[in-house]
């Protein structure tokens, strides 16, 4: 009550208009962590660029944010930090009672990081009482969130994809029952995310495919969900000027040996290619050393026609977009796929699997073909080699599909739609 005195949710004036006072969460907020931090980082400097005030807490490691976003750390134990992997950096940090349940949840084989930072947040604004007129949570989905929505704040929610969906993905791969154990016993925090996310009145996702497969193993009714999709870093991700294509070269952004990926089905794609023309494929980062990718390689004989980059920065990553021939998306599954829309802003002709929300994003400018289809992809792959024109035509559009709408910009205006409908249900309390 206290906080709605003070003017909480009414927003500040600003000429004709109001700006709003945003608290954004996120249990880790570094960009090279993957998406929660790109989210956070963009979207905060977009939401900032539209005049609004923005917060950012944030777990370990800490995000990079524009100039004027206040960032608030909230220091957990960082267990996955590859400097002390696993350990604790420092062994006082275990008196606190939530450190020790942190730990002893990393050893027992789970993933607490969501839940220990939602505590860690509630604890933060608990002491601090500061006003916000939103507050918006990027997927951690912990019991702390409810805390602070008790405290009196409209609360919303990001959830960018059905994690369900990795869990179900790694469970028809693994190979035993122990692995099976391990892999239920590491997304046992779905449990969590799930119980929050049906008490919250607004919750944000990236695209159709995300609403309807969260709508359905997370049994929300879909009403609640508000589409905003992802922007495209045009900063960094745009065509480059004197730098030729090459004529048999495939980039794609999946190293990972997550299953879901699917950069299974490109290398033997590329190596049933390779038996008939020239061809090279160039993988953005670095697969875990003799795991199930780095073995692919050395058995299908493409150690000359696969590279992988290791991790590199924005500037190279760029140059790599506009040296490629092809883009090549082979996700079995995508709640949204930020890599197809970067090398569509790159001007790069795209060919992505149907997986989840990748023909939203790709549209009619790209070629799309099934999931988890060797023989598709594969011909797709050959066609529009042999196709110069088509592929000129395929990297235009992509380029005017990202400009017109999927920038920050449209989707710090459209989160902002949801934050004031957020508001006004909390004032009709």
């Amino acid at each position: 009550m206290a906080l709605r005195q003070a003017g909480f949710g009414a927003g500040k004036q600003m000429g004709e208009a109001s700006f709003l006072r945003i608290c954004l969460l996120t249990y880790r907020g570094n960009p090279t962590c993957g998406g929660q931090g790109v989210y956070i980082k963009y979207l905060s400097r977009a939401l900032k660029e539209l005049g609004h005030e923005v917060d950012v807490l944030s777990g370990p490691p800490y995000p990079e944010l524009a100039e004027g976003i206040g960032l608030h750390e909230l220091p957990g134990l960082d267990l996955y930090n590859p400097e002390h992997l696993f350990k604790v950096s420092n062994i006082r940090d275990l008196a606190s009672p939530l450190n020790q349940f942190e730990f002893l949840s990393m050893c027992a084989g789970g993933f607490p990081e969501p839940f220990t930072f939602g505590m860690r947040a509630y604890r933060h604004l608990l002491r601090n009482k500061r006003i916000y007129d939103i507050v918006h949570d990027n997927q951690s989905l912990s019991y702390g969130l409810l805390g602070i929505a008790g405290f009196g704040y409209p609360t919303v929610a990001t959830i960018h994809h059905p994690i369900t969906v990795d869990r179900e993905t790694e469970l028809r791969s693994a190979k035993t029952r122990l692995r099976r154990l391990m892999i239920r016993r590491w997304y046992s925090f779905l449990a969590m995310q799930k119980r929050v996310s049906r008490r919250l009145s607004h919750l944000i996702t990236v695209s159709e495919c995300s609403r309807r497969d969260i709508s359905r193993d997370f049994r929300i009714p879909p009403e609640r969900f508000r589409v905003v999709h992802n922007g495209i870093n045009t900063d960094h991700f745009h065509p480059l000027e004197g730098v030729a294509r090459a004529d048999h070269q495939i980039l794609v952004t999946n190293s990972a040996d997550i299953p879901l990926k699917g950069l299974r089905y490109l290398l033997e794609a590329a190596a049933a290619i390779r038996k008939k023309r020239k061809l090279k494929v160039v993988v953005i980062g670095k697969p875990k050393e003799n795991g199930d990718i780095d073995r692919l390689v050395g058995e299908l004989g493409l150690g000359d026609t696969v590279r992988f980059t290791g991790r590199i920065g924005h500037e190279e990553f760029t140059r790599y977009y506009a040296e490629a021939t092809i883009a090549v998306i082979p996700s079995l599954y995508e709640g949204f796929g930020m890599p197809a829309g970067e090398a569509m802003a790159c001007g790069i002709p795209v060919i992505s699997t149907t997986g989840g929300a990748l023909p939203e994003v790709v549209g009619d400018a790209g070629i799309l073909v099934p999931p988890a289809d060797t023989e598709a992809l594969q011909k797709a792959i050959v066609a529009l080699l042999n196709d110069p024109e088509k592929r000129r035509r395929l990297g235009q559009a992509g380029i005017e599909r990202v400009k017109n709408s999927l920038t920050w910009r449209h989707a710090a205006q459209k989160t902002v739609e949801v934050y004031r409908e957020a508001m006004d249900a909390h004032r009709r309390l």
